[in-house]
């Protein structure tokens, strides 16, 4: 559990926490959507908006990262390669975790979909 605490201190605290905020956000809304008897098409696109928000707050934070490496790299001039790349695995770890999200979002937008009986999807999905 530590390793998993540390990995997303290491990928930066204000982009993976709010990825796994939004990530409990989305069970919350399966759990709920399943227990419901009601129509389930305001929660399904519910869920298509949050799983893409946790995608895109990934990739920002990505692009954060990369630009702290490289002001490491040019306020250090010389650099060694093995500082370069533990600076690039911390960049991906807040976009690798929102498409995770992303991910079991959408395997659970799947399964309430398959529950419709008269699911009738639009058009700019």
């Amino acid at each position: 559990m530590n390793q998993l605490l540390d990995k997303f201190n290491e990928g930066g605290p204000a982009f993976t926490y709010i990825i796994l905020i939004t990530l409990f956000v989305l069970i919350g809304l399966f759990v709920r959507a399943i227990l419901s008897k009601a129509d389930k098409y305001k929660t399904i696109e519910l869920m298509k908006s949050i799983s893409w928000f946790a995608v895109a707050w990934g990739f920002l934070g990505r692009t954060f990262g990369l630009i702290m490496i490289f002001d490491k790299v040019q306020a250090a001039g010389d650099i060694a390669p093995s500082v370069f790349a533990d600076g690039l695995k911390i960049a991906l770890i807040s976009p690798l975790f929102g498409i995770l999200v992303f991910a079991l979002a959408r395997l659970g937008i799947v399964f309430l979909i398959s529950l419709q009986k008269d699911f009738k999807p639009q058009e700019n999905n």
